[in-house]
């Protein structure tokens, strides 16, 4: 590559050189004679020769020939030539002149610029091409004279690819301006040149002896310039020396002996580079100006002042790094045979699958040993960038490739943990992202989480591992720890409920309770994981409003419901939702719904589906039991408690003594739950259905009142007519309507905005 061309010229050693000259001046011209052995390293023996040379300085013409010269007009213009003519002449790069000639391509000034062919196809009209042309004010009389001599007669190469001819103009054009014009001009003028003839010349070479030391000069005579005359981007000059005849001698004007040094090669220009791709096999006519500006833009390499590329820091040591590995990465060998090979497999000479396996198992090998030699990498990068940081276990960590939770109940690949991007929480995301977005998030009480060894022995598809939980203070109910060790296939039940997961779809192994949920596919598909968990409330009327109360029963519930008589609908944070309205055209268009006011969470809720909406519902994500069922991870018992923590009874009597059972709407004795959270119903207890959140009733009624509350599907008919509920019992609706309290002090006669006891009147 770049570096190895480049590592003599920078590492270069400069050698002192000697040489003789000999000058003679004639009323004609001044004639210069080189030395037939070039140059000496060693100064005292080039002294000694210049001194024999001085001794007896009388030159003797020993030779003279003359033979013609010929300067050979271009071959046909191809894609790589452009771009290494374009570089050199123009100093164009090899991006823009190929940027450039597609537009002329699509302006119908050329013909189409990406081809391999150097060789004129027999049927194309090359004349009236030419006869185009003729009208140029600065190339037109040149092409005119082609037509006279004949007709075009261009000199051909030797590469064909089948598909398009060389590239050409097709349409002449006088207004293009800037870089497109010159690089059409260039095409016009490369054309004619080739469909020309080559310049023609006379060389003379004069040999001469002086103490039988060789030296000669040489001389150029020009007698057509032909394509020369319309192709400025090459030079052929003159060189006239007079005439010698053999035999003859004389005195040198002088004889001197010439100090220099050696010079190291010149660095690499682009067209230098797109050659010795070419010579190597690297890349395509289509793919070399995109290898070179990758190599830019990644700063392999920089360009002097002078357009030449010159390695940087990080490519000289990749190279080195390389090269210290054993074998040689940084050489054209491996990427040459993948190409030679790709061209035989579109010559049908390969089989392409034989062609894909060999090279994946050769570059597979290859990066094996390139990632257990990479400390030689760093090695050779530290004598450029400097010495490697250290990294610290926990840096490592962050840089080891993620371990697989478990199979994506979706496609069946493995999930992984990942960072958020904002760097504050974790999630697991299947690796077939973005093919498949099934991921479940994390909520922000989860401080840290990671794999734990330990693997499921209920959830499938195995192996399902269980994770290490780290939450914040506060997040949890009293008494519960805040590391634990759970799975999240769907088994534990108190994981389940401090995280919220979702089930969609799949199933756990062994048999489940038919109140259950199925198991291993809580995932979230990503295109909806801000749609949230809608369990939409009652829409209570005004005259029925009461102060929102919340409850649990369990001390891992997340979020307790809050009592259904409230007229405030709080979403998942806890805060009080805000109504919008649908703008985008659809079904939904002008539909209002809640939302969460602060944007923290994902909570979500209709308007006018009253029908669809729990009891407990205001507060979008209440807590309701579920029925007893293992927590692996947890130490829970199966029994009506959990994880150690009492619960209440399944099953309770009226707070009015008759002894009668108290049924939900499903005809299930009802539990009594006791309101926790501080407020004005702190410490009342109500009734509520039995069953699993997902299948419980709307049923509510507090205990101490022996009525459902008011707002509810149970409040009593107007008219004094009596409200059945779906399992059969009746009552008959109260004759005085409680009177409203104060929500502050709790005394009538008053509202909480005028409460005497309100601090902040």
């Amino acid at each position: 590559g770049i570096g190895h061309k480049t590592a003599p010229c920078v590492n270069w050693i400069l050698r002192p050189v000697v040489f003789p000259t000999v000058t003679h001046q004639t009323d004609e011209e001044e004639v210069d004679f080189s030395w037939k052995r070039h140059r000496l390293f060693n100064h005292t023996a080039c002294l000694v020769l210049y001194q024999i040379c001085m001794e007896d300085p009388l030159a003797t013409v020993t030779e003279v020939s003359t033979k013609p010269k010929s300067k050979w007009r271009p071959l046909p213009l191809d894609t790589v030539e452009l771009e290494k003519l374009a570089s050199r002449k123009l100093k164009i790069n090899a991006k823009e002149t190929m940027k450039i000639a597609e537009k002329l391509y699509t302006q119908g000034l050329i013909s189409y610029p990406r081809t391999e062919t150097n060789i004129f196809p027999k049927d194309l009209n090359l004349t009236s091409l030419v006869e185009q042309q003729t009208q140029d004010v600065h190339w037109g009389p040149f092409a005119q004279g082609i037509l006279e001599r004949g007709g075009p007669t261009p000199r051909n190469g030797k590469k064909s690819d089948q598909a398009h001819p060389p590239i050409h103009p097709t349409k002449y054009t006088s207004s293009l301006q800037g870089n497109e014009q010159r690089l059409y001009e260039f095409i016009v003028r490369h054309f004619l040149a080739c469909c020309s003839q080559d310049a023609q010349g006379q060389e003379t070479t004069v040999d001469i002896d002086i103490a039988q030391e060789k030296f000669s000069a040489h001389g150029l005579m020009i007698i057509a310039r032909n394509y020369l005359d319309v192709y400025p981007y090459d030079r052929w000059s003159a060189k006239v020396i007079p005439v010698y005849e053999r035999g003859a001698q004389f005195q040198p004007t002088a004889i001197e002996m010439v100090d220099g040094e050696t010079s190291p090669p010149q660095l690499l220009t682009e067209a230098d580079l797109i050659s010795l791709m070419e010579k190597h096999g690297i890349g395509t006519d289509a793919t070399h100006a995109d290898h070179i500006e990758t190599i830019k833009s990644r700063m392999y390499v920089g360009l002097t002042a002078d357009q030449r590329f010159l390695p940087g820091e990080l490519g000289m040591g990749l190279v080195e790094g390389y090269d210290s590995m054993g074998y040689e990465m940084s050489k054209p060998n491996l990427r040459a045979e993948l190409e030679a090979d790709l061209k035989l497999v579109s010559e049908g000479r390969k089989d392409k699958f034989t062609v894909l396996r060999y090279h994946v198992e050769k570059y597979k090998q290859v990066f094996i040993e390139a990632v257990r030699e990479a400390k030689k990498l760093d090695e050779a990068l530290s004598t450029y960038l400097g010495q490697a940081l250290e990294f610290t276990p926990q840096d490592e960590m962050a840089l080891e490739l993620p371990l697989p939770v478990r199979k994506c109940p979706q496609c069946s690949r493995d999930m992984v943990l990942k960072k958020k991007k904002d760097g504050r929480g974790m999630y697991l995301s299947c690796v077939g992202y973005p093919s498949c977005k099934a991921a479940l998030w994390f909520p922000d009480s989860v401080l840290e989480v990671s794999r734990d060894e330990s693997i499921c022995p209920t959830c499938r598809p195995n192996p399902v591992h269980k994770l290490k939980f780290k939450f914040k203070r506060g997040s949890l109910p009293p008494m519960m720890p805040l590391e634990l060790v759970g799975c999240i296939g769907g088994c534990d039940e108190t994981l389940r409920e401090i995280l919220d997961l979702k089930y969609l779809r799949g199933g756990r192994a062994g048999a489940q309770p038919a109140s259950n949920p199925p198991s291993g596919s809580y995932l979230r598909d990503s295109q909806s994981q801000n749609q949230p968990r809608v369990q939409p409330p009652p829409r209570p009327r005004p005259e029925s409003r009461k102060p929102v109360a919340s409850v649990t029963s369990s001390p891992w519930a997340s979020h307790p419901p809050a009592v259904g008589g409230s007229d405030v609908t709080v979403c998942n944070c806890g805060q009080e939702a805000i109504i919008l309205t649908v703008r985008k055209e659809g079904p939904n268009q002008g539909r209002q719904f809640y939302k969460c006011n602060t944007g923290s969470c994902n909570f979500f809720l209709w308007v006018d589906q009253p029908e669809e909406r729990g009891v407990g519902n205001r507060n979008a994500t209440s807590w309701t039991p579920q029925p007893p069922r293992p927590s692996v991870g947890f130490g829970g018992s199966s029994g009506s408690g959990s994880s150690g923590f009492s619960q209440p009874s399944g099953s309770s009597r009226l707070g009015s003594g008759d002894g009668a059972a108290t049924l939900c709407k499903c005809n299930e004795p009802a539990v009594t739950r006791t309101v926790m959270k501080d407020g004005p119903n702190k410490g009342r207890t109500f009734h509520t259905c039995p069953k699993p959140r997902e299948q419980q009733c709307s049923f509510f009624q507090w205990a101490d009142e022996n009525m459902p509350p008011g707002g509810l599907d149970s409040v009593p008919q107007l008219g004094g007519q009596k409200s059945r509920r779906p399992g059969g019992e009746s009552y008959k609706a109260p004759v005085a309507k409680k009177q409203r309290t104060c929500g502050v002090c709790h005394q009538p006669g008053h509202t909480r905005t005028t409460c005497p006891q309100n601090s902040d009147r």
